[in-house]
Parts: structure tokens; sequence; C-alpha cells
């Protein structure tokens, strides 16, 4: 028979001369221990201990659940000496059986086993609880049904509203096994809403249910009745010699019962019995201890797994250690054999039968699996359990992911591929930096690809932020492995930090800066950027050093403009690119200086008489170097040595006018215009050549007529004035005119370039008196007003168009009649008519005058002609008359008209017989 607790598969001591101890296997000086970890507790890690002595000095590996624990998951698991350390642990992976193996040349010892649990506390369920109505002296128990936990818990009751809590006393009882309330015999007093507290002794975690009304029954007072036992026993409660036993019992009656204590062999206690007015109840427990006794009375049992049944599934890996349970319910213990199948297991050097009866295999192998029967007997019967034990192959990593080294924006797959058992399922989970993946959270970026055998790792357009330590974890039903693997992304650089202006002048700024992050590429350069307030954005600046390369941190930025706020910022650059530049730094002006750029685009002339106009574009406020700023203007006669200066103290004038009596008209002056400020004068314009203001015209046009051209047009002509190039440019005309109904000052101005000698009125009134006067003028104004000469218009055309037009057509002309138009007395005697023809497809009209009211066209006939008639008059055409078509002709003639009428009269006798007349109008 091995030890209980431990295998000693090799112990061995060789001595040598003197009694020294040379070599020795492993021995245990500590052992793990069963533990419980805190859920939600600020402690992010737990240590199961182990240490063994022996020379050579032991190694040490671990099994979680009969599996070997992959130490290459540092952010899971780390070995401190022999001491197992889980960090972050999780419930739903790292509860469990633990086992410390030691090894040393000399052999393995195994520690015993060390279960290690999680305590947590989840929250009631949001959910009313029913109204319990009972009669006064009636008993009651209300139920507290703990939610999910792990770890031992204590039990309340509030009464209606915190902090008033349940007093136990002999009605009232709170079972800190169930936390049900008992209450004996209910009371008025009782009536309420009783709430179950429930606190993690681990925790200290404290949730509360929801509210239970008690509530009274209106029909009576219920009568005595003897006591009911409503706590039960276990039937056996094994206990340590020495421990202390605590047993439950509570029971219900009219009147409230008194309980008395009946104590069995040593320090424990067999049961508790309760005694009323009208009768008497008794419970009993069986407390085994040591090796074998009971309580008086103890009822006898035989092998029974209905109440710990064994595991129907129990899968390992080859090469692993695997415990089979055997603990069915007996009294006395039973004794328990193993059978494999129909064949009898036996102990040999892999397979231990245990003290409890379970069955131990070591080193297990694809042969060891099959169907175990555990037989228990004791002299009261016997029972058998059975167990399948499915060994699988261990999964392995057949292509694990790799270090790589990216840039920003690629997208990359880590793979993770395995060869595992086909009996199991496979989960892939991937962590990241210590933390599980969030695939939900990154999903832009992160996704999992591959067929069923495969948990590659999909990386998007991979970002900075992606670089750290990834580990695949495959995990089975058996055991799980991991691989590792670093990824590094590069990038642009960071923004450089603490950029600052540590001296400036006038045109020069000294800047430093601090190295930001490179993001795994090293800094390759730096350039430097400026912002003023005229500038569009920011601008890259000249620096000295002109390249600035990654190991230097200060540079001189040159050729800035005098007084002049700027802010300045640093852009690193490396392999990958250019990166965010920095914050700004402080605003800073350079110094004055005297100004250095003088006015651009300097001219002038025109004005009025005796004026010298000098213009110029001004100086942007950032080309101004300082305060103070301003003009000085310069002129002189053409000629002339001695400069005429004046001083223009805003610096937005963009001119400047000379008055005197004494300047000759249109006489030529050099012109320069400079600048200065509190710091000095700059330079001067280059001088240009400028004319006084011109005289205006001093003559009147002469010979000025007016012709009526029709009833809404008059021609207006006169002849030029007599005028010298020395005198200035003769800029035009002005024709002013106004009717007879209208007044001078109202009058309307058309003008003419002073080439021209004659204008076109328009848009006049019919048949009404105008009168019109001429005069010149240029860039000084205008000259007198010629004499008054006036005209009427015509009467406007008729309003009647030609009517009944009829036409006959052969294959080469057109024959056209129409009725005389007859002018109204307001209306313009008909002088003749007009004849506009085209053809369907073009627009170009061609037109034939006549006095008469008939027309011959010579058109071949080819294709559909448009014609119409208008009659003509001194005051224009009149109206037309409706558009007739002509169509091609396909027979020997064709007549027609534009009124329906049967009758078409001819216009010779040559003209043969009507044929068929056809009428088109064209709307």
């Amino acid at each position: 028979m091995m030890f209980p607790w431990k295998q000693l598969i090799l112990l061995s001591f060789i001595g040598c001369l003197g009694g020294e101890l040379l070599l020795q296997g492993p021995v245990f000086i500590k052992e793990p221990s069963n533990s419980i970890f805190p859920v939600g507790s600020e402690d992010k890690k737990i240590t199961l201990h182990c240490e063994a002595r022996g020379n050579p000095s032991p190694h040490y590996r671990w099994q979680l659940n009969g599996s070997d624990i992959d130490m290459s998951m540092e952010h899971r698991y780390k070995l401190n000496g022999g001491n197992l350390v889980v960090i972050n642990p999780n419930r739903n992976w790292d509860t469990g059986t633990y086992q410390c193996f030691a090894t040393n040349s000399l052999g393995t010892i195994v520690s015993r086993e060390a279960k290690l649990q999680f305590a947590y506390l989840e929250n009631f369920k949001t959910k009313m609880r029913s109204t319990v109505s009972v009669r006064e002296g009636q008993g009651v128990v209300l139920l507290c049904g703990p939610p999910p936990h792990s770890g031992e818990l204590s039990y309340a009751w509030i009464f209606n509203e915190y902090p008033s809590f349940v007093e136990e006393d002999s009605r009232r009882f709170v079972s800190q096994e169930t936390g049900h309330l008992y209450i004996s015999k209910v009371e008025p007093s009782d009536v309420g809403n009783y709430t179950c507290v429930v606190t993690s002794m681990v925790t200290n975690a404290r949730v509360l249910g929801s509210p239970t009304p008690l509530v009274l029954r209106s029909d009576g007072v219920m009568g005595e009745y003897e006591p009911k036992i409503e706590v039960q026993f276990p039937e056996t409660l094994p206990a340590a010699k020495g421990s202390t036993v605590k047993l439950e019992c509570f029971a219900l009656g009219n009147k409230a019962p008194l309980g008395s204590t009946h104590k069995g062999c040593g320090n424990s206690r067999g049961g508790q019995s309760l005694l009323g007015m009208q009768g008497k109840r008794q419970a009993q427990a069986f407390l085994p201890m040591a090796e074998k006794w009971s309580s008086p009375g103890a009822r006898a049992s035989a092998p029974d797994f209905s109440k710990n049944p064994m595991k129907k599934l129990v899968q390992v890996q080859v090469g692993s250690l695997v415990s089979l349970d055997c603990k069915p319910r007996a009294s006395p213990r039973a004794l328990s054999s193993w059978k494999k199948g129909d064949v009898s297991v036996q102990e040999h050097e892999r397979i231990s039968l245990l003290n409890d009866g379970g069955l131990k295999i070591a080193n297990v192998t694809k042969a060891d699996a099959g169907t175990y029967t555990c037989m228990a007997e004791n002299q009261f019967g016997k029972a058998n359990g059975t167990t399948h034990l499915v060994v699988t192959e261990p999964t392995r990593i057949t292509l694990a992911p790799s270090n790589m080294d990216v840039s920003v924006g690629e997208s990359v797959i880590l793979p993770c591929q395995v060869q595992h058992d086909p009996l199991l399922d496979i989960i892939f989970t991937w962590y990241f930096n210590g933390a599980l993946a969030d695939f939900k959270k990154d999903g832009s970026h992160f996704e999992k690809v591959g067929g069923s055998s495969s948990g590659d790792l999909m990386i998007r357009n991979i970002q900075l932020k992606h670089s750290g330590k990834y580990v695949c974890m495959v995990q089975t039903g058996v055991d799980s492995v991991s691989s590792a693997a670093d990824l590094i992304v590069r990038g642009s650089p960071g923004p450089p930090e603490n950029v600052k202006v540590d001296e400036i002048t006038d045109t020069t700024a000294q800047l430093s800066w601090k190295e930001g992050k490179d993001n795994h590429s090293p800094v390759i350069s730096y350039s430097i950027q400026a912002r003023t307030p005229f500038s569009v954005g920011w601008q890259t600046v000249t620096t000295v050093p002109e390249v600035i390369d990654g190991k230097t941190h200060t540079a001189t930025v040159v050729e800035l403009n005098p007084w002049v706020e700027y802010e300045f910022r640093v852009v690193a650059s490396n392999k990958i690119g250019g990166g965010e530049p920095s914050l700004p730094s402080e605003k800073v002006r350079t110094e004055e200086a005297v100004p250095e750029v003088p006015p651009s685009e300097v001219n002038g002339g025109g004005g009025s008489r005796s004026e010298l106009v000098i213009t110029w574009d001004p100086v942007p406020e950032e080309l101004q170097n300082g305060e103070g700023f301003g003009y000085v203007v310069a002129f002189r006669p053409l000629g002339v040595t001695t400069w005429i200066q004046t001083v223009v103290t805003s610096p937005d004038t963009p001119r400047y006018v000379f008055r005197n009596e004494s300047i000759v008209p249109y006489s030529p002056y050099e012109v320069k215009v400079g600048v200065y400020n509190n710091k000095g004068e700059g330079p001067f314009s280059p001088v240009t050549t400028v004319f006084s203001a011109e005289e205006e015209p001093t003559v009147a046009p002469s010979q000025v007529s007016a012709n009526s051209l029709s009833s809404s047009e008059i021609e207006v002509s006169w002849n030029t004035i007599p005028w010298k190039l020395s005198n200035g440019h003769l800029l035009g005309y002005e024709v002013r005119y106004w009717n007879g109904g209208g007044k001078e000052e109202s009058s309307s101005k058309m003008k003419v370039a002073g080439n021209e000698t004659s204008a076109r009125l328009r848009g006049l009134k019919s048949n009404l008196a105008y009168y019109t006067a001429v005069r010149a003028y240029n860039s000084a104004g205008a000259g007198p007003f010629s004499a008054t000469v006036n005209v009427t218009t015509k009467k406007t055309p008729p309003s009647q168009p030609p009517g009944n037009v009829v036409w006959n057509a052969t294959d080469t002309k057109v024959l056209l009649n129409w009725e005389q138009v007859k002018a109204m007395e307001n209306e313009s005697e008909v002088t003749g008519y007009k004849v506009f023809y085209r053809t369907s497809s073009q627009n170009n009209v061609q037109v034939l005058n006549t006095n008469k009211t008939s027309a011959e066209l010579v058109l071949p006939i080819k294709e559909d002609y448009i014609i119409e008639v208008k009659a003509t008059t001194d005051g224009g055409d009149g109206t037309s008359s409706e558009q007739i078509r002509i169509p091609r002709i396909t027979s020997m003639d064709a007549r027609g008209s534009t009124s329906a009428i049967s009758n078409v009269h001819p216009m010779s006798s040559y003209m043969p017989i009507v044929l068929f007349l056809i009428v088109y109008v064209l709307w």
C-alpha cells in the first residue's frame, strides 16, 4: 500500500567516509494546502506553496486536474522556487486540484492534492417574493435562497427596514446552514416585511434579497400543537478529534418548544431533542471520529452512491496522473475494490489503491482507457459505481506565432495552428500584454481567421498601440498549451516635447526642444515650422543648420520679419515618415528694426484741375518692422532737381493728393514713396512718372443734329471738338436727352468713346418730341454742352398684319399674294412690305422688300419653306403675318393660303388649274 498523500518514486541515500551526506532524493518541507481566493480581491495573484530539500537541488513542475501546467505562459503562471504563483486568477480556468512534483537525479516525489476554490457572492435576482399568510400562533419558515456563491456565508434578516435586524430568541431562529428564518409561533408583532441579508465570510461582500411580506390570516387563531422539527441532520458527519462540531436544531410548535441536548462519547455532540407541552420529537446524527465510533443509537447503512455518485466521464492526457474517486455513503465505512471491464485492477508501479477507496494511475497510457467499476462493500450490503476513463493525445502547436517587426498601417497574421486529439473540442484564446484580447472593442483591427484547427489572429491596419506580447492559448477538456510572440510596430515619431524660444532678435529665434517617442524607429531629422497672425497656417522656415539631424535638439530660425508675433513647432521624421508636430511654443515677438520694404505699385494721375494725385499699395503690417510706421512722399516736376517731400502718418493710407494753382494741367512729375518707423527711415520706391490732373474741355461739340429712325429710336450726330495731346486724353462724349413732357434736370445720359461722332438713343416713346445736347469729357471733368436740338419720333407701325396670304408653288418658284395693310390714324403709313423666308432646316432668314401686295420668290422647292410677311413704315416694321409652311413639291404644282378657303385666285392667266389646297399654320 502506497502512502496516502504522496508517492515516493525513488528515495536514496548514499553515504561515504565520515558519514557525510553526498546525495539525497527530494523530501518535502512544505506542501500545498487547500486555498480560497476572493473574487474581486485587490490582490491579483495567489501562491500555492511547495518546497523540498534534496541533493542535487530539486526542480519543480505542477499539474492542474491531472495535466501539466504550461510554465511558458508567463502572463498566467510563475515559479518562485517551488511555489506556484497564479497571476490574475480566474475561477473559470484556475479552479481545481493542484499537485506539486519535485524531481532530482535520484527520483520524483508528488505532493498531496490541494484544491483551489474561488469565493464569490452574486446578487439576488430582482424578483418579487410572494406574500406569506399564516394564522396567529402558527409556525412559519421564511426561505432565504442565497444567490450563486462560493465560500462560507453568514445570514441575517432585516425586519421592515435597515438597521432593524431580527433578534434570535426562543421563538425566532436564523439557520447559518440554509439562511432560513424560523418563527416557531407567529404573533401580531411579527407582521411586516422580512429581507434576507447574505454576507460572504471570505470577501465580506453583502447582498440583500427582495422583501418577503408576512401577514396574518383572518380565519382564526392557531390552537396548540406538538413540536415539529424543521432542521434535518446529515446521516453521517465526519469530524476530527478535538474539533468543534455545530449541529442546528429548531422546531415549530405552539407553545414554543424547549430544547435539550444529549451528548455522545468524547466532546462530540450527537443530537438535540426539543420538548413541547403536547409532545416530543427527536433527531440524531452520526459523528465518526478517529477510526470508528458513533453516537448512541446511530442508524447503520449499506454503501449508497446516490448521494455522492462517481463521475461518469474522466478525460486525461497521455503521460498524466489521474485519480478516480469512489466515496459512497456507508456506515460503517465500506471497503473498495476495482475492475476495468471484467478484469480486477491490481496495484503495480503505475497503479495505486488509495486509503479513501480511490484509484490512482500514474503516467497514463492509451491502454488505460476504458470503464472502471468501484465495488464498495460493508456488512450491510454492496454497491457499484462506474467511471469511463478517456485517454487523449496531448495537444501540440504545429505552427506558432513568431516575433514580427511591422510598420503602422500594415496588416499581419499571427499563426496559431495545432494538432489535437479528435475526441476533444479545442478553444483558442488570445492574450495581449497579459489581458484577454477584446475582439468586440477592437473589432476593426482584431479578427480570428483559419479553420477548426487554427486560431490565427489577423491584425488589420496595425497601429502603435498594438505593440506588445501576444499569447495564443489552446485549451481542451484535459490540457492546455500556449505560445507567445512579440510584435514590434514601428511608426512615424511622436511629437517633440517642451519646445522653447531661448533667444529672440529682430530676424532670428534660437529654439530648443526635447525628443519625443521614436515609436521603434530612430529619428533621422527635424524640421521647424512657424505661424504668424498674417500667415496661412504653418509654414516651414529656414534654419541654421539647414538640415537638423535626429541627434540635434537646438536650431536657429533665420529670415524672420522684425516686430512680428511668432509661434514655432517642431516635426520629427524617421524612415517611416514625418510624425505629429509638437505643441506650439509660447508666442514671441521679434525685435523692432528700420523698415526694409518700400510700397509697391507707385502710380497716380487723374484728379481735378490743379491736383497731383499719387497712389501706392500700402506695406503689409508684417513688413512694417515696428511701431510709428508711415510714408514719405517725394515729387518734383520733370527736369527739376529739388524734391518736394511730405509725410503720411497712417500706415493704411494708399494715396496722397497735392493741390496748387500753379500746377500746369497734364504736366509730368517724378514721384517716389519711402517708409519710416520709430527706428528710422527705410528705402524709397523706384522713381516713376505721374501726370498732373488734366484740364476739362473748354468748347462744346458743333454741328449737332438729331434724326428719328423709328418710333423708338433717334440718331444724334456731331463734329469733334479740337483737341491736343498735350491737354491730356479725351475720354469721349456725353449725350443728354429728354422728352417734351419731361424736365432737363431729369434727363437721361449716354456716353460714347472719344473717337465716336454719333450715338443712337433707343427705347423711346413713339410720336413724341425729344431734346438732346452733347458735351466732351476727360479725367478732369466734362466741358460745356452744345446747343439743344430736337426731333420727333415716328408713329408706331400698323398693328394689323398682312392677311389672307395665298401662295402658289412650282418646282422652281413661289408666288405670294396678300391683302393690303391699312394704317390707323395714330400709326405710320405703309411704305412697303418685307417677305421673310427660310428653309425649315436652317435658321438664316432672307428678306425680300417690295412695295406691292405680291411677291415672286425664285426658289428650288426641294424642302419645306417657312414664310411670313410684314408691312414696313417709317416707324418700323409692322406685325408679322401668320407663318406659313410650303411643303416640298412632289407633283406638278401646289397652292395654299393662311385662311381655310376653297377658292384661290390665280396671280396670272398662265397658272394651271388648282389641283388641291394645302394649308399649314405654324403657331
